[in-house]
């Protein structure tokens, strides 16, 4: 099976530009932040994380609802460092997410075998980490890790 992800973009002025996505939904306006830019959107940066972010809170929510789990609301930190690499370019070094279930482990049944496995599931992330590290952790709404 081969599916595509399509998006269009539209130089609106300076680094800003309009995302149009196949298939629907509002358009998104993307941006660099100053000096380049003038910050009116979320950076390719930014969308990167948060695209990491979001398919991990997806992954794991999936894997909760197959062992007929509820942890919401569930809530994710993430935090690109961008570097620079030897030739001295600005580079996303590596990703950091914490992924928070609304309620505590200890109410979550199976909650050893949901973690093991979501990573797994997670189609952005796991194509990502193949290029740079993306460390996930999981917390529960106490704040005690879980993963």
């Amino acid at each position: 099976m081969s599916d595509q992800v399509r998006v269009s973009l539209k130089e609106v002025e300076g680094y800003r530009f309009e995302n149009m996505f196949a298939g629907g939904g509002a358009p998104l306006v993307t941006d660099e932040p100053p000096p380049l830019g003038e910050g009116a959107g979320p950076s390719p940066s930014q969308l990167l994380t948060a695209a990491v972010a979001n398919c991990l809170c997806a992954s794991l929510r999936f894997a909760l609802q197959k062992f007929h789990q509820d942890a919401s609301p569930l809530t994710a930190e993430a935090t690109a460092t961008i570097e620079r690499n030897a030739h001295q370019r600005l580079r996303v070094g590596r990703i950091e997410v914490v992924l928070q279930l609304g309620r505590p482990a200890s109410e979550i049944a199976h909650l050893d075998r949901i973690l093991a496995s979501f990573e797994d599931y997670c189609t952005v992330s796991q194509s990502v980490a193949q290029g740079l590290p993306v460390l996930t952790s999981v917390v529960d709404v106490h704040g005690v890790r879980c993963k």
